[in-house]
Order: structure tokens, then sequence, then C-alpha cells
């Protein structure tokens, strides 16, 4: 069939077609920032997850909700070379000026003083473009804790001023260090006591809630923390078979019920099937036959750019512990389990999995177990063992 009308669209953070069993916290955080603009923040959303669930996907909905209802949104991704600080300067930045754009406001004015005694504590302040003098006393104690906070609170009230909220979405939540994740959560923390329209929302794996009762024991009464997964089996039926039809071509249940199985319901796995089965149709109706047929070119294409280059960088002893784990099924499973696979005592096995859990591959659901971070990831590791 015509490639160019094929409607799946597998990719990171890229939104389906049809945006299928998440209605229920898209709804709760509509609510959420409706309170915050009516001067009464509360809890916000944190969804949970492994790779794959559509976490990036949802965060992307809730910034578009955010500023239906009137508030700026900065956006920011885990930190690379630019680092936390400079992240959050270049994205407040651009809330500031676009609160500002309009006419000048004194609050808004205040808080870009303070955003740019900020970024002078930065590893180089000066890249960032903040023609303003600095606001000595503010944001620059070197407590990374209080000078956020000084940030938000200049910000919220800039943005209760002019009428507007403000939205920090911050994906990979877990990526931060505990300073840094301790640092936001304690600045939100003041905003929603001071009732300003200031809401935090972030997205990551499932370790990120324990990391935030680590960092600050109050953080789970300042956020909820979702565990998002795959889809229940009518709504990943529907993901495939609703761009189908929307685009005119019919889909035989049987073909639905075999690409619901082999992706596991995975939203971004549906997309990978969707879009290469198909490719792969001739003629609509696309049936059973079709599925099976494009299913070794699904994956070979997930071994080749999802799930290999994962494992490129490992040491081999890393990876003969992923492959311990992956003949132990899908887990989550027990350390001694794993240790026993690879014949060696547990104690000796704990650097590995730790540095594992540090690359984002492993992640531990609950004491003394160990999980992958990556759906289907045992079924790939087996097709790749030697």
């Amino acid at each position: 069939m015509d490639e160019l009308a094929n409607p799946f669209r597998p990719g990171a953070g890229t939104r389906p077609p049809a945006l299928l069993g998440r209605d229920e916290l898209i709804d709760r955080f509509g609510v959420t920032v409706r309170r915050a603009m009516a001067g009464r923040p509360g809890q916000s959303l944190m969804p949970v997850g492994l790779r794959g669930v559509g976490k990036t996907v949802l965060l992307n909905r809730f910034a578009e909700i955010a500023e239906q209802e009137g508030m700026r949104v900065g956006f920011m991704e885990s930190p690379g070379p630019a680092g936390f600080r400079g992240l959050l300067v270049h994205q407040l930045r651009k809330v500031l000026l676009g609160l500002d754009a309009s006419r000048p406001s004194a609050k808004v004015l205040r808080a870009l003083r303070v955003l740019k005694t900020f970024s002078l504590q930065t590893a180089d302040g000066s890249r960032f473009t903040i023609d303003v003098e600095g606001l000595a006393g503010e944001a620059d104690s070197g407590d990374l804790g209080e000078d956020v906070t000084d940030l938000f609170l200049a910000v919220g009230e800039a943005g209760r001023e002019r009428g507007r909220g403000v939205l920090l979405a911050v994906d990979e939540l877990q990526c931060l260090d505990e300073p840094e994740l301790s640092a936001l959560i304690t600045a939100v923390h003041r905003t929603t006591q001071r009732d300003l329209p200031l809401v935090l929302v972030g997205a990551g794996l499932p370790a990120l809630p324990s990391l935030a009762g680590e960092a600050k024991s109050y953080a789970e009464r300042l956020f909820e923390f979702p565990l998002i997964g795959s889809l229940e089996p009518d709504d990943a039926a529907a993901a495939i078979a609703v761009p189908c039809r929307a685009g005119g071509v019919d889909i035989t249940p049987e073909a639905v019920t075999a690409i619901v199985g082999h992706s596991g319901a995975y939203p971004y796995f549906l997309q990978e099937w969707g879009y290469h089965v198909w490719n792969a149709t001739e003629v609509p109706p696309i049936e059973r036959a079709d599925v099976e047929r494009a299913t070794p070119r699904v994956l070979a294409h997930l071994d080749a750019n999802f799930f290999r280059v994962r494992v490129e960088r490992l040491t081999p002893s890393e990876r003969a512990y992923l492959q311990a784990m992956a003949a132990l099924g899908p887990g989550p499973h027990r350390s001694a389990d794993i240790a026993a696979e690879l014949g060696v005592r547990v104690g000796s096995v704990a650097p590995r999995r730790n540095v594992l859990i540090s690359k984002g591959l492993l992640l531990s659901p609950s004491r003394g177990e160990t999980a992958f971070t990556v759906p289907l990831f045992d079924e790939f590791l087996r097709r790749a063992a030697p």
C-alpha cells in the first residue's frame, strides 16, 4: 500500500494517530492546571513506566493542555552538556520573555533579574543573554535548593501578575542527581504554599518515586506517580484498527489480534508493527498473513535501531549479566537467581547490577529484585545470544 498514506508513526515521543488508554490521566492533569490557574495549586502528576509506554507523548499532551489553559510552558529533557542550571535558565528565560511580550511588568522584570543572578552561577553564565541587572541577594546563595526556590517564587509571582500560569515539564526526571531533584521539589513545595500558579510535571522510569522520596520525604504529598504500562486489549486493538479505517483501509480482527500479541500491547511497539505491516500489505484488507510476513522485518528493525544500541557500549561482563536475566524470562528476577544462572556468588555481581541500573537498562522494582527497563528486551537478548 501507499507508504506516504501510512498513518502509523513510530518514534521517540511521537504522538500516535490515536492516543488511547490515557484519558483518565489527561483529564486529571487538566483539573490540576485549572486549579493552579485559580490560585489553588495541589498535587501534580509524575507518570512513570518502562521505555516505550508513551510517557513523553503524555508529557507533550500535558504541555498542550497547559498552553490551552493560558500557561507559559518550559519543556526540559534530561540534562546534557548544558547541565541542569543551563537548561533551567534557557527554559525560564523563554517563559518570562513570553510573559513580557505585550507590555512591561514589574514582576516579570524582577523575575528576569533573579534569573540573571541565577544564570551567573552556571559554568558559563555569560552565554545567556538577559539584558537586566542581577538582583543581589536572590538566587545567589550557592545553595541549589535555596536558589531554585528564589527563582520559582519570582517566576510564579510574575505569572500571577500577568494572569498566566507557568508549567515546567521535565522528561527523564530520574536522570537528575539528588541535589537537582531535591531543589525542584523544594521550590515547588514553596510555590504551592504561596498559592502561585506554577506547576511542575515530569515523567521517568519506575524508580522515580523512590528517588523523589529519598530527595525529599514530602514528595509523595506534592506529586502522584501513576504507573503506566501496556495498553488494555481493547485500547491496543483500537490503536491499530482506528488509524487503518480512518485511512480507508480495512483490517481483519485476526490481524489486529496478531499485532497486539507480537507487540505486547506496548504503544511504541504497536506503532512499529502497524507501520511495517501497512507497508508490507499489497492489497487491503490487512490480514494475519500480512502481519506474519512483516514481523521478521519489524524485529530486524527493532534489533538494529532500538535494542542493540542499548548494549553496544557495555562490557562483556555486563552483557553476560543481561543474558543471564534474559535466560530466566521477562522478569523481574531475584538477584540470587541471576547469580545462580551466572554460576557466581550474589555479592560478586552487585557492582555490575548497579552499573546497569545507572546506565538505565535495569531497575529495582523492589528490594532484591531486578527488571529490564525496556519491554521485550529479554526476547531480543535471546535472539542476539551466540
